[in-house]
Formats: C-alpha cells, sequence, structure tokens
C-alpha cells in the first residue's frame, strides 16, 4: 500500500484563504502500535513547539489496531512546513527515536514518506456556490 502511495504526485489542495488541507498515511509496526500511542501520549515540548514555528496547524494522528496511522493537518504551504521541519534540529532527534517504530518506509525517516492522499470531498467546499459563493441551500 505504501508503495503505491509513494508514486502519487505531491498534490497539496487548498481551500479559504490559500490555506492547505493534508492527509497522509504511514504504517506503525503492529507488535510497536502499544508503544507508539505511549510515546505520542507524552511528546516533548520542543517537538510541539517546533511544530507550531514551522507552521503545523490543526494536527491530528489517528491510528488503527493493524497499524495504519492517518495524518491531517493544515498549513499554509505544506511543503515548506515539512523543509522547515526537516531542518530543525528537535526533528532530527525525534525521528531517529521514531524509526523504529514504523514498517520499512524505503528511504529516508517517516516525514520523509508523507505522501498527501488526494481530497475528493470537503463539505464547507461542497456548500458554496462558485458562481456566488453563497451557501447552497
Amino acid at each position: 500500500m505504501l508503495a503505491s502511495l509513494r508514486l502519487l504526485n505531491r498534490k497539496y489542495f487548498k481551500y479559504e484563504k490559500d490555506e492547505m488541507r493534508v492527509c497522509f498515511l504511514l504504517k506503525v509496526r503492529q507488535d510497536k502500535v502499544a508503544q507508539y500511542k505511549e510515546r505520542h501520549a507524552h511528546v516533548w515540548p520542543e517537538m510541539l513547539a517546533a511544530l507550531k514555528e514551522t507552521g503545523w496547524r490543526n494536527y491530528s494522528l489517528f491510528l488503527k489496531p493493524d497499524g495504519l496511522l492517518v495524518g491531517y493537518l493544515e498549513a499554509d504551504d505544506f511543503e515548506k512546513c515539512c523543509a522547515a521541519m526537516k531542518d530543525h534540529p528537535i526533528n532530527a532527534r525525534w525521528q531517529t527515536e521514531m524509526a523504529e517504530f514504523f514498517e520499512s518506509l524505503g528511504n529516508g525517516a517517516a516525514d520523509d514518506n508523507m505522501f498527501p492522499l488526494e481530497e475528493v470531498f470537503h463539505l464547507d467546499s461542497s456548500m458554496v456556490d462558485q458562481g456566488t459563493n453563497s451557501v447552497v441551500p
């Protein structure tokens, strides 16, 4: 599944004021799910601050028992946010410590393998009439 995601173009979807909504998939090793959840119950304050500083907003992770991880975030420019996090010193330490939790990622760390999914529906956007910007009844 992840291999096919790597083939997707890095498309990001914008709505309202050029904000990007991004959803991605990763795969946590099934034998590491409990530890992954525990680690995320205690994310380092420096890591939380780095995410905010680099433009990540409304960031959430959802995890199935089989290890399928769904991430969602909003940002002004996802590529810039990723690049800024890649250069942040705390991120290198976090990625090193988190690497053992993921199934084979191929090249790079987890943050190198976040390939956004195509958004095919968004309620708020669908309710706006493109011609008048009024809500469709």
